[in-house]
């Protein structure tokens, strides 16, 4: 705690220069009484001026916020003296978080409580733990304060927005009319479990008739299928430098999780149970397979403080984490980068150990302006190097998509607001399909 002049005593001084140019005092002497005056009045206030320290405050902040949402922080200040009090206060708040203010001033009757708060409207994802309040009491004439750091921790999370959550729920409703996904599993459908027997109507396929049942009855019956339930669906999330690059203004991760947040949904709603793996050089987060809805809160909340690593990915040493962690079959959806070069030598050798027990499908993020460079004629040489460059890259990942294909793998490759609903699409074709 120490004392801090204000713009008060600025103007004390100020004026008392002034009057000793004016006033026809000798001039040393005018000098002296001034800084006198300014000295005394200074060493008076901070005498009399109350400890900030008797000062109570709190903060309160929306503990979740979702990136490009908004919430708010609170700040309750309660003076317990039976002296009026003029505080200021400075918060700990992280640029980031977006803050319309962090510091400001009130005026206290003896006993009073006052309240300020402001917006937050976070531009990051992650984990924010203010601590620091500075809290600064000016004395009774305003002339210096004191001010003393005040230590009280919060905890602030900001999770990734979930931009395709319309989508998902538009292709969810959607798969009751296709006789997919959720209508499959209530009984309807080509899934692979039998159900139960019914009456053949004209919709159905002939291959589905039930024969014995038809000959002990004077009507044709088919057999009934649904989806099986309760299977696994398991993520495994790429978090290596490759993910790092910027796409449609967010980096690929961040595309990358909107795609886990929707398969999760997805798969909780047609009953099965979805998991999530994370990892770079080494597996960062696991969440075992789970229903329900909180299964999509405990997916998001090991996402949202996660950020590429700038190292290359152990595929290998993932995989095989997985496949001792999760023996059951299961479709395993593998978010990454096609980046030809590096997935020759790394992801390609180590992809067999996944298929040899399980469905994969390989899911990237395709960024829409390499179709634009790639198609759109060049109006200068600079724009001719742009396309050409774009062609290359282009022809890089068709390649490597053909690659994991032969290998038996699916490729969804699509645009990043489009690859969480692409994602669902395959994975409603394989429930409906029975591969699963």
């Amino acid at each position: 705690m120490f004392p801090v002049p204000t713009a008060r005593l600025v103007a004390l001084a100020a004026g008392l220069a002034l009057a000793v140019l004016v006033v026809p005092l000798r001039a040393p002497w005018g000098f002296v009484a001034a800084c006198g005056v300014i000295i005394g009045a200074a060493a008076l206030d901070t005498a009399l001026g109350l400890d900030p320290g008797v000062i109570a405050i709190e903060r309160e902040l929306t503990p979740t916020l979702t990136l490009g949402g908004e919430g708010d922080v609170r700040w309750r200040v309660t003076n317990p003296t039976a002296r009026r009090a003029h505080v200021a206060v400075a918060d700990e708040l992280a640029p980031s978080l977006g803050a319309g203010e962090r510091r400001f001033t009130m005026a206290l009757a003896p006993g009073a409580t006052r309240t300020e708060h402001t917006t937050l409207r976070p531009s990051r994802r992650g984990r924010f733990e203010p601590t620091d309040l500075v809290v600064r009491v000016e004395g009774p004439l305003r002339l210096m304060a004191r001010q003393r750091a005040r230590h009280q921790r919060s905890e602030l999370r900001v999770l990734p927005p979930f931009r395709s959550r319309k989508q998902v729920e538009l292709r969810i409703e959607r798969a009751q009319l296709l006789e997919i996904g959720l209508r499959t599993a209530r009984g309807s459908g080509g899934g692979t479990e039998f159900d139960a027997l019914r009456d053949y109507t004209v919709d159905d396929d002939v291959r589905r008739i039930d024969w014995a049942a038809t000959a002990r009855s004077s009507r044709t019956i088919v057999r009934t299928y649904r989806a099986e339930r309760n299977q696994q669906v398991l993520v495994l999330l790429d978090n290596s430098r490759v993910m790092a690059g910027r796409v449609a203004g967010a980096p690929r991760v961040e595309w990358a999780m909107d795609a886990a947040m929707g398969l999760t949904m997805a798969a909780n709603a047609l009953g099965d149970r979805c998991g999530l793996v994370t990892f770079d050089r080494s597996v960062r987060e696991v969440v075992p397979p789970g229903a329900g809805r909180a299964q999509l809160e405990r997916v998001t909340g090991a996402l949202y403080d996660l950020e590429p690593q700038l190292v290359e990915s152990d595929y290998a040493g993932a995989f095989a984490a997985t496949v001792a962690r999760f023996r059951r079959r299961a479709l395993l959806v593998l978010l990454t980068e096609l980046a030809e070069e590096a997935m020759t030598e790394t992801l390609l050798p180590a992809l067999p150990l996944l298929l040899s027990h399980h469905l994969v499908i390989v899911a990237s993020v395709l960024d829409p302006d390499l179709d634009e460079w790639a198609t759109s004629p060049p109006d200068d040489a600079g724009e001719a190097y742009r396309m050409a460059a774009a062609v290359a890259a282009t022809g890089r990942r068709t390649r490597a998509a053909s690659l994991l294909r032969r290998l038996g793998a699916r490729v969804v490759d699509a645009p990043p607001d489009a690859l969480a609903a692409r994602l669902v699409d395959a994975y409603f074709e394989i429930k409906a399909g029975g591969t699963l």
